[in-house]
């Protein structure tokens, strides 16, 4: 089972006809846990800001987890 903390980047590999895997920052958890599902604002192609949504990651999904001393490079 997946644990995360606000602050955390989800990546979620391409799903069919897309190229690219989704990229988002977990900006909120429903759980005090840090289980699933999450509240994560998703970057868009340019890296820009795109939307927020809540999320049951799929299986498949990975967890980087944001350290403070280094901005994480995705």
């Amino acid at each position: 089972m997946m644990h995360a903390q606000v602050g955390d980047w989800l990546v979620v590999p391409p799903g069919p006809g897309t190229s690219h895997p989704r990229r988002g920052q977990i900006v909120g958890l429903l759980h005090p846990d840090g289980t699933p599902p999450y509240r994560v604002r998703w970057l868009s192609d340019d890296n820009s800001d795109d939307h927020v949504s809540i999320i049951y990651p799929p299986p498949d999904a990975q967890l980087r987890v944001a350290r403070p001393e280094s901005p994480l490079r995705l």
